[in-house]
């Protein structure tokens, strides 16, 4: 099967006008559960995704709950406008996507209150403007999210650059990203930074307030459950999944189970 046709969206109220690739999922009426005006569902991908590297799961997903989605790819990732050479992303890069390019990305689209789904650093994206905008987001649901950094997620990450460099996942990346180096070194860097150690989201999100599902594997590879111990601690009333013989990517791991607990999720925190 070809891959889903994208398009490139300029992103005209952010300095430098860059380049967005995105592509739209429209709802499926013939599930019975589509309606008129629902939240769009806006997925963040990972560290080293892009809009091809979600596969089909964003479609399974929207039919399955009804909704029409939108999934895109951060600058310096996909298709999207590539980071600049031996440009540095420092410690609030995420913070940078969270509450100035996502809320940019929406508003230019005209998307309001959808839901985020977020793997990753795109979790992390995704809890930060939640929290940030409260008003702005129907519900959350993230994946193997990172409020802190632990030591095996430095260790994960200085693994990936081995194998990067060696070449077999610089290979693999080049599937997905049309500048692989960009994405791997933005991402790689910045988590091995010296100053990203202390890195910590905790107080950022003390304001989370919507519904949110919080999603992680037993054998994640780069975190471990105390993630979702620390996000409990920030936002009480957030619900939470652990899937056995699960790592750092469930919907490819546990896409059912997934899909079954977000549907679930949305069902119940629709219109609230």
């Amino acid at each position: 099967m070809p891959p889903p046709e994208t398009r490139l969206f300029t992103l005209r109220t952010m300095a430098g006008a860059p380049r967005i690739e995105l592509r739209r999922i429209a709802a499926n009426p013939g599930c019975g559960t589509a309606d008129a005006g629902q939240a769009v569902i806006v997925f963040l991908h990972e560290g080293l995704g892009s809009v091809a590297a979600w596969r089909d799961f964003p479609d399974r997903l929207c039919a399955a709950c009804g909704l029409p989605g939108l999934v895109y790819s951060r600058p310096g990732y996909g298709r999207s406008t590539p980071r600049v050479p031996h440009e540095h992303w420092d410690a609030r890069y995420l913070h940078t996507q969270a509450l100035e390019v996502l809320p940019a990305l929406l508003g230019e689209l005209g998307i309001r209150r959808p839901w985020l789904f977020g793997h990753s650093d795109g979790a992390t994206i995704a809890l930060l403007h939640a929290a940030a905008f409260p008003g702005a987001v129907t519900g959350t649901i993230v994946l193997a999210p990172h409020v802190f950094v632990e030591q095996k997620a430095l260790d994960g990450i200085a693994r990936a650059r081995r194998a990067y460099e060696a070449g077999p996942l610089r290979e693999r990346l080049a599937r997905v990203q049309a500048d692989p180096d960009s994405a791997f070194y933005g991402w790689c860097d910045a988590w091995l930074a010296p100053a990203f150690r202390a890195w910590n989201i905790e107080a950022d999100i003390a304001g989370l307030r919507g519904p949110l599902l919080a999603v992680q594997g037993e054998d994640d590879e780069y975190g471990t459950l105390e993630q979702l111990d620390r996000i409990a601690r920030s936002a009480p009333h957030a619900e939470r999944l652990v899937l056995p013989h699960c790592g750092h990517i469930p919907q490819r791991d546990a896409a059912q189970q997934v899909i079954d607990a977000a549907r679930g999720f949305i069902a119940r925190h629709r219109g609230a």
